[in-house]
Formats: structure tokens, C-alpha cells, sequence
């Protein structure tokens, strides 16, 4: 007999929020939608345990996390939070029948199939090839890559689980080579998460300020991109096209690595709130602007990530179900 896999504990776990949902059979909406900060909670245990209270359910049958580090044992320390647990005991310690843990971006890669066009708002290109892989790329605390890849003749596809977050950023121009040169003075190593998530936005905020002989008056992304579109604050603007500039850049550089012809997903937290600015900067011609293979690149579709619910929790779901 295979042990029972509902009712069951989704979470999708960020380095700022732990997000939480409920499933109660196999195919059933998700119910008792719930966000808490991280730093609001000890551990993950915490955290779950503060959810199962405040919803009034006692632990499930089976659990499935979705979170923003590398999963490749039992033990899984996060990447920017201090969390850190191991899997068998998480699983001990709430008496899951089933325990799936994979990293949050794979969880998403999951979900991209479920989401409806309406969810989607599409930056440039042409119609996505049906069965070619699909590329995923995303900022919010930190930055996920993720994607699909086609398996055999019947569809199925194998989301990819790595940390293409933390690949060397290059440049493209003399502009963004000035900013790297400083970031690689404070940094050592300058990695796409460096400048392509919220705290990138600032340090790319503050090299703005130090090539502008300024010195910097927040650390808040939300506040960089505000001042931004109040055209009063130019390191912020700056800061903002830098960021559209080098998320093309990147994004382009995976739809070459995977051949994602199936298209170019953007997810994460900051991407739907720049939707005016990545329409109006340098993004399509960064992403396109790969020499040769600029008409290849010319037809993939990339669509921006809206959704009410986060969709890596579905994700996680379809992880157990897959058994990940």
C-alpha cells in the first residue's frame, strides 16, 4: 500500500517569506493561503508549526517545500536566511507519511504548465514552440533560474534543479563594466544575484551613488525603485535601467544555454512590479543582443510572471506527486 499523500502541507519558502498552503485531496484548490516573515520564526519548524496553529489543522499526511537554497542531501541550509534543518528530521518530527523538499525555483519550474495565459504578460517575442524546453529566471531576495526540458515523444518534461543564480555576471558595455569594477572592489566575486535581486538593486543603487561622487541615502529596494519613477533621483534610475540592462542579459544568456524556445519565464517578486520599466529599458535588446544568434533569440517569447497565488506552491505539490 502507498502511503497517503493527503490532505497535505505546501510551503514556499523565500529568504524574507515563508508562504503556506493547504490541499485536502488530489486535485482540490489550495485553501489557508498563508504568508509569514521568516525572521518572525526561529526555524522552518517554527514556522510550520505557527501555520498548522493558526489555521487550526494538525500536521498531515504528507508535506512538500519548495525553498530558496540547493537541495542536495538531508541537510538544507538556505542561502540568504539563517534557516537550517534536516530533512529526515523535519519529517520526524510532524510524523509526514511523505516528505518532498526541493529548491523553490524547481517548485516553480513545476508550476509554469498550470499557469493560465492570463497570468502571463508577454515582453516582446513571438509564440512559444510547443515541446521545446522552457527557461525560468526570477529575483526577489536572492535569484532563481530554473527550466523544463522535453523527455521522450509524450510531453513530459524534467524541471531542472541547479543555482544558475550564482553564475559570474559579465558585461555587455562600458557602463556596466564601470559598475562591476566597483562591485568587484566591495564583492571579490560578482555573481548575477549580486545585482539581480532586491539587495542587487541596491548595491547597484550605491554604485550609481559612488560613480556619482554621492553618498548613498537608502538601502530599501522599494524605496530605489519609487525614487526612480519620481525622476528626482538619478543613481536611482540609474540603478533601475542597470538592473533591466543585465536581467536581459542574463535572461538571454539561459534561452541560449537551455535552447528555450518553449519561451522565457520570469518569476519572483520584483519582476511584476517593474513590468513599465523592463518595457521601457535596454531588456529586449540585452536579451536579444547575443551577435550571431540575435534572430534566433529574436522569436522566443518572455513572459512575466503575475499571479494572486504563488504558484511554487502548486509546484511543490506536483514534487511529491513525482516523487523529487
Amino acid at each position: 500500500m502507498t502511503a497517503p499523500t493527503h490532505p497535505r502541507l505546501l510551503a514556499d519558502i523565500g529568504g524574507t517569506n515563508a508562504r503556506f498552503a493547504w490541499q485536502v485531496a488530489a486535485g482540490a484548490a489550495l485553501s489557508q493561503v498563508m504568508v509569514t516573515p521568516c525572521a518572525d520564526h526561529p526555524t522552518l519548524e517554527a514556522a510550520m508549526r505557527h501555520y498548522l496553529t493558526r489555521q487550526a489543522l494538525t500536521a498531515p499526511a504528507a508535506c512538500a517545500i519548495g525553498i530558496a537554497t540547493a537541495v542536495t542531501g538531508d541537510r538544507v541550509s538556505m542561502t540568504n536566511h539563517h534557516w537550517s534543518f534536516s530533512i529526515a528530521e523535519l519529517q520526524r518530527a510532524f510524523g509526514f507519511e511523505r516528505l518532498a523538499v526541493v529548491n523553490d525555483f524547481t517548485a516553480l519550474a513545476l508550476a509554469l504548465p498550470l499557469l493560465p495565459r492570463h497570468e502571463l504578460h508577454q515582453i516582446g517575442g513571438g509564440e512559444a514552440v510547443t515541446g521545446a524546453p522552457v527557461a525560468l529566471i526570477g529575483a526577489g531576495t536572492g535569484l532563481g533560474v530554473s527550466g523544463l526540458l522535453p523527455m521522450g515523444r509524450d510531453g513530459a518534461a524534467v524541471p531542472i534543479s541547479g543555482e544558475g543564480g550564482h553564475v559570474t555576471l559579465a558585461a555587455t558595455d562600458d557602463v556596466q563594466e564601470a559598475v562591476l569594477r566597483i562591485l568587484r572592489k566591495r564583492f571579490g566575486h560578482v555573481s548575477a544575484e549580486r545585482v539581480l535581486s532586491g539587495p542587487g538593486l541596491v548595491n547597484l543603487y550605491e554604485a550609481a551613488c559612488t560613480q556619482a561622487g554621492q553618498r548613498p541615502t537608502t538601502d530599501d529596494p522599494a524605496e530605489v525603485l519609487s525614487r526612480s519613477r519620481q525622476d528626482y533621483c538619478l543613481c536611482s534610475m540609474t540603478a533601475v535601467a542597470l538592473f533591466c540592462s543585465f536581467l536581459g542579459s542574463v535572461a538571454g544568456n539561459l534561452a541560449l544555454t537551455l535552447g528555450a524556445r518553449g519561451g522565457v519565464y520570469i518569476g519572483g517578486g520584483i519582476a511584476p512590479q517593474m513590468i513599465r520599466e523592463l518595457e521601457a529599458s535596454g531588456f529586449r535588446a540585452q536579451f536579444e543582443g547575443k551577435g550571431r544568434f540575435r534572430d534566433y533569440l529574436s522569436g522566443i517569447p518572455v513572459y512575466v510572471i503575475e499571479t494572486a497565488l504563488p504558484p511554487a506552491l502548486a509546484g511543490a505539490g506536483r514534487a511529491l506527486d513525482l516523487g523529487l
